[in-house]
């Protein structure tokens, strides 16, 4: 099976890091988080971050909104169905995690 879509949930630091990974190599991305705020914030980090490189020239100057328009928001599990993979990157606390994976 191709993988061509990817779920993260979770857009704390490293969720945030992983969605703009894929989204760089060309994945589509669905990122989730418990708030809207929360996944706001983190694809302002990763346009910040994906800024950054390209005006160093590390990335190609096209490279960051190709990158930012492969990642939507999934307000809710739900929206994660059509993903071919899924990286659960929550707060490491167990209950948190019991009820996304039951959830899921």
């Amino acid at each position: 099976m191709a993988i061509r879509t990817v779920g993260v949930i979770g857009a704390g630091q490293m969720g945030s890091g992983i969605a703009q990974v894929c989204a760089a190599a060309g994945f589509d991305v669905r990122l989730n988080d418990v708030s809207a705020d929360k996944i706001d914030a983190a694809l302002a980090a990763i346009e910040r971050r994906l800024g950054k490189a390209a005006k160093s020239g590390r990335i190609p100057a096209d490279a960051p909104q190709k990158a930012i328009a492969r990642i939507r928001k999934a307000e809710g599990l739900a929206a994660l169905g059509v993903c071919d993979l899924v990286i659960e990157t929550a707060v490491e606390d167990e209950q948190v995690k019991r009820k996304i994976f039951a959830e899921l």
